[in-house]
């Protein structure tokens, strides 16, 4: 399998570039290299800004359909794979949980996507997607749907559960994407504590 992270968000609620925030001393996005890397032997980064990642040995891509979205990231991301299963996950996730990731791959086989689910949320940016998804996903982005849980009523879907979840990580810190300068404040506060 391969790991696909993808940097090519616009940033409009952060007002400036998540990958490279600073959480405990490394950028955002050398957080999730440094899991990904323990588990995968291939990576791919899709980014509209391909110059600021060559430094990471990643292959580094760039949407390719024209329109900008996790969905066309996530389609740029597949089509670069040469496996046919394949990891994604967004640049802004500082504490992924590799034994939850192992998991989700050790329960892909005889499906299209394997996505954690608590409660009515999904997780579609710290998910499994197979290759076979790619004529789905540009039919959808053809027709103006970016939404990646369109894709989930035409494919084969593996949802991991609150219970298998907490297994791994009973505080859901996997999930936690900054989008926000709050969630940025939480996410320092929650590695080092926070003083008033």
């Amino acid at each position: 399998m391969t790991g696909i992270i993808l940097a090519g968000g616009e940033n409009r609620r952060m007002g400036k570039d998540k990958a490279f925030l600073m959480v405990a001393g490394k950028p955002l996005v050398e957080h999730v290299l440094n899991v990904l890397q323990k588990i995968f032997s291939r990576l791919i980064i899709v980014t509209n800004a391909p110059e600021l990642y060559t430094v990471y040995g990643a292959t580094v891509v760039t949407d390719a359909l024209g329109k900008r979205g996790p969905l066309t990231g996530i389609h740029a991301g597949l089509t670069a794979s040469r496996d046919d299963l394949n990891f994604i996950v967004a640049c802004d996730m500082p504490f992924l949980n590799a034994e939850l990731i192992e998991y989700m791959m050790a329960s892909a086989e005889g499906y299209d996507v394997v996505v954690p689910k608590t409660g009515n949320q999904y997780e579609p940016l710290h998910a499994l997607y197979h290759r076979n998804l790619l004529p789905l996903i540009e039919k959808h982005v053809r027709r103006g749907n970016g939404r990646i849980q369109a894709l989930y009523k035409d494919a084969r879907v593996r949802h991991i559960t609150e219970e298998e979840i907490q297994r791994f990580d009973p505080l859901r810190r996997s999930f936690m994407n900054l989008n926000t300068p709050e969630e940025y404040k939480e996410a320092l506060c929650s590695d080092s504590g926070c003083r008033n």
